[in-house]
């Protein structure tokens, strides 16, 4: 099916079945620029600590860990881009003689497809769009620079999540939050209190299943990151391919590909 950039499931071995997503790069695997790649790296991997986390497994409102985590990760990437971007009307720094050589990305497979949390799976997704954005854009072939378009581009995906969890968790007036350079304080931060404005009914949950959760040491093959050239053909969700290559070459286990903790 076509028309969309749709995130990929990653379904290689037992990992499907925990539902998945890296975000969808195309045919672009290769980056020449260090500020992207560095970007997409930040927030793949802080990303995916905050959607292993058990608050994801819930359907109650996140704890303050997991609100504190998503406001270092927003103000990270704000970061990030605001520092380093170039006006339009400023001359890019350029290289004489030396090219930097490119590189591959490297995803981070996250929880998103089963997540129960919904909070935590739209933040997800603006995230995940956020990455696709980048490791798909043009600049990814200028070596040195990125400009304030690229920046306005991922920015917009990073500044939503931060105004819909300042606004519909933190209580936020929305004339505030959809300032550019609005930050949650450490008063506000500490105010957290769901049980004030959320029903009783969001509030309860029944408890996730526990025997069913890897370990930081399960998580190693999927926490240091995969190459995009070591990923096999990867579909969409719910019925991408059942992790082979082709219709008969059987997805090898090895670094990228170990096989998940049986329950």
């Amino acid at each position: 099916m076509s028309g969309n950039d749709a995130f990929l499931w990653y379904n290689v071995g037992d990992w499907g079945r925990f539902g998945l997503a890296i975000p969808n790069f195309s045919n672009d695997t290769q980056s020449q620029n260090d500020t992207i790649r560095y970007l997409t790296d930040v927030v793949g991997r802080n990303l995916q600590a905050i959607l292993w986390h058990p608050d994801a497994r819930l359907r109650t409102p996140p704890s303050i860990n997991t609100l504190t985590r998503i406001h270092k990760l927003c103000t990270r990437a704000r970061s990030i881009l605001a520092s380093r971007a170039v006006p339009a009307n400023i001359l890019n720094m350029e290289t004489a003689h030396a090219l930097p050589a490119p590189e591959e990305f490297l995803v981070y497979p996250t929880p998103y497809f089963k997540v129960r949390n919904q909070w935590l799976k739209q933040y997800a997704g603006l995230m995940l769009l956020a990455l696709t954005e980048s490791m798909q854009h043009q600049e990814n072939a200028r070596p040195l620079e990125i400009s304030e378009a690229f920046s306005g581009l991922i920015g917009q995906y990073v500044q939503r999540v931060y105004r819909l969890m300042a606004t519909e968790l933190f209580r936020i007036p929305l004339a505030d939050a959809t300032k550019p350079d609005f930050t949650l304080s450490e008063e506000q931060l500490a105010g957290y209190n769901p049980s004030v404005w959320f029903t009783s009914t969001e509030l309860i949950d029944t408890v996730a299943p526990l025997d069913d959760w890897p370990t930081e040491d399960d998580l190693e093959v999927l926490t240091n990151g995969i190459p995009i050239s070591h990923l096999p053909v990867l579909g969409r969700w719910p019925s991408g391919p059942s992790g082979t290559i082709g219709s008969s070459t059987s997805v090898p286990v090895g670094e990228s590909f170990a096989p998940a903790p049986s329950a």
